[in-house]
């Protein structure tokens, strides 16, 4: 059953409970298996059983195209099981699902890293890539994908002795184990006495019986109390999650030097933009010079911030976030249907693609607020589904990322595979008589986050090894950061923006001042993200003998320039550590890219359809088979620009 963007805004301002019967049958994302946490074991032996068939047929038929398209199947039939239970680990409100999806991810991890050094499936595919008569046959992107196939043996140790093979593989299953604790923990919430804080502000917190739990920042806050509760508490040291992230570093260096590499940085590098940790210290180091003297016109805010020596920190999370910006005269203009329709209309008229309300099978989604959309191309018909995980509920991760369930790709049937994907955000939800409001961080998150989704949707790749955000991490975030532009920008947002009573298009001076705030903190906010792209690039160099906390306080001094508070250990909260170990410097050169994209094509006029077409045609539509700067050329943004400019301008 299929609704309009309408009735679905209606939908997401008044969600009606559903009966308690709802969560029975048939299971998890139409997986019939997944109707219980038991179906986990099921759904990777399944898997399993076919992996063991696919790696047969590659090690036995002769080279061809058909060792590249066993190679895919493979890939896809494990990420489906992988995929799905990445995100039901941290996103299933039941903790028996979290827990069997937590086996599931270790399990078939650990066949994956059998499975990049077995030998033979390894030269099944040398063999292809060695024979240039059968070579000239393949199409470009069967071929490319080939080489990034074996890319990923190369970079497992698939060349090493058996012993050293078997080292590997027991290095990376205990990266499994210890990326899982490092991001766990890193999402967990800190608790503190109920009498420990000012009567006032407790009810501004989570309240649990005497104890307060705390799971954020509270960066749109505008109490500077509740601001600086939350920083002291939530960033306050848990030594055991300070020993899992010295053992998860050790252990992914350890890894790096067994499979040829100086560091892990130099591993995790290999095939990006940038090459090497030394491009990238570079890059960061020169565009910390260029913004100095942006940065010294933004001296008045920052001394603004700065009058209290106790609270130099605030700067770090407030004024680089919104300045002068006052959340709650923006929110009743952004609801989230206001908000999706704004979207539905961005997308409708740059892309041809609209979001249509799908009704979900009983046990098809996690919760009951979880929203299925179909995502429709006005000729092409179906492109995929995303489920929206959009409210704050107990024991949520309180995090707004994009989750892969199943990727794109041509099947054997000559069928395409639609791609499946969650977005999951922290909003509050709606209440009996109001909707839910968004502030701007909120909104220009979830413009964020849907730009990923649309990479996702409109990725078209036969091979799903390469589908959608399945490309170069440096050049991933592209597409979302992208969509930041569109968020700030007064052309899109007086399309949307209305008062969720009266229906008042947002006022032209509260406009303004939304889109010069992005202008004048877009030097601080650079800076900022400069200093944690450095800190990973240090944290994953050569092995130093001091703390990570030692660490991170010459990092801030030097590239922030912001003292360090006592007794904080922000590198606990730097889940990116995880998905983006030694790439966090890809937020910013993604932002570079995205800014060039904007300024040229969409700046103008954010609704022309031929550049929306163009920008799908060169970048959106390859994810991952197609090199990132011939996707910029593409674009016809390449040109007397580079990297730094882009990023200061």
């Amino acid at each position: 059953m299929k609704t309009s963007v309408n009735s679905l805004t209606e939908k997401i301002n008044n969600i009606k409970r559903r009966p308690a019967s709802f969560q029975q049958l048939p299971g998890l994302f139409g997986v019939p298996e997944l109707s219980s946490p038991a179906g986990f074991k099921v759904a990777q032996q399944k898997a399993l059983r076919k992996t063991e068939l696919l790696v047969a047929t590659a090690c036995s038929n002769p080279p061809g195209a058909l060792t590249v398209e066993t190679f895919d199947q493979l890939s896809d039939s494990l990420c489906k099981v992988a995929d799905l239970a990445d995100f039901v680990k941290v996103g299933h409100p039941d903790p028996a699902f979290r827990k069997a999806a937590e086996k599931a991810c270790i399990n078939i991890g650990t066949a994956v890293e059998k499975l990049n050094t077995n030998v033979d499936l390894c030269m099944s595919l040398k063999k292809l890539l060695e024979n240039k008569e059968v070579l000239e046959t393949l199409d470009p992107d069967t071929r490319k994908v080939a080489e990034l196939l074996m890319f990923d043996f190369e970079i497992s140790g698939v060349h090493l002795d058996e012993s050293k093979r078997g080292k590997a593989v027991s290095l990376n299953v205990n990266l499994l184990d210890l990326n899982n604790e490092f991001l766990n923990g890193s999402l967990l919430p800190n608790r503190i006495e109920k009498k420990a804080l000012p009567e006032h502000i407790r009810h501004l917190f989570s309240i649990d019986g005497k104890s307060i739990q705390i799971g954020s920042l509270h960066a749109d806050s505008p109490n500077e109390l509740v601001r600086e509760a939350a920083y002291k508490i939530f960033l306050y040291p848990n030594s055991s999650l300070l020993h899992c992230l010295d053992d998860l570093l050790a252990c992914r260096n350890e890894l790096a030097k067994l499979v040829g590499y100086e560091t892990f940085a130099h591993r995790a590098l290999k095939r990006t933009m940038v090459e090497t940790p030394e491009t990238v210290m570079k890059f960061l180091e020169l565009l910390t010079v260029k913004l100095s003297d942006r940065y010294g016109r933004t001296s008045r805010l920052n001394g603004h911030l700065k009058g209290d020596s106790e609270n130099k920190w605030l700067s770090v999370y407030v004024f680089v976030c919104r300045y002068n910006i006052d959340s709650s005269l923006y929110s009743p203009y952004f609801s989230l249907g206001a908000c999706m329709g704004g979207l539905n209309m961005l997308f409708s008229q740059l892309l041809g693609v609209s979001f249509q309300n799908e009704q979900p099978m009983a046990g098809e989604v996690w919760s009951e607020d979880v929203r299925k959309l179909a995502v429709f191309h006005e000729t092409e018909g179906l492109l995929g589904y995303i489920y929206c995980d959009f409210f704050r509920r107990p024991d949520k991760p309180h995090q707004d990322c994009h989750f892969t369930i199943q990727g794109g790709r041509l099947k054997e049937d000559g069928e395409y595979q639609h791609p499946l994907v969650v977005l999951m955000l922290s909003l509050p939800p709606p209440t009996h008589s109001t909707p839910t409001l968004l502030t701007p961080g909120m909104m220009e998150n979830l413009f964020h986050e849907m730009g990923h989704a649309m990479h996702s949707m409109l990725g078209r790749t036969r091979y799903q090894h390469v589908t959608g955000t399945r490309c170069s991490t440096d050049f991933a975030e592209v597409p979302s950061v992208l969509m930041e532009f569109f968020a700030t920008d007064h052309q899109v947002v007086r399309k949307f923006a209305r008062h969720y009573q009266t229906g008042q298009p947002l006022p032209k001076t509260l406009l303004s001042c939304l889109c010069e705030s992005k202008r004048i903190c877009g030097a601080a906010d650079t800076q900022l993200q400069i200093f944690y792209a450095a800190l990973d690039q240090v944290y994953h160099g050569k092995p130093q003998n001091r703390s990570t906390t030692d660490i991170l306080k010459e990092m801030q001094e030097k590239f922030y320039g912001l003292p360090y508070v006592p007794n904080t250990a922000w590198q606990l909260r730097f889940s990116h550590l995880i998905g983006y170990g030694a790439k966090y410097y890809s937020y910013l050169m993604s932002r570079a890219i995205a800014s060039m994209i904007w300024r040229q094509c969409f700046q103008k006029d954010p609704f022309n359809r031929e550049m929306g077409e163009r920008y799908r045609r060169e970048m959106l539509a390859h994810g991952g088979i197609k090199e990132p700067m011939l996707m910029v050329q593409g674009c016809q943004v390449w040109g007397p620009h580079d990297f730094v400019s882009a990023l200061c301008g």
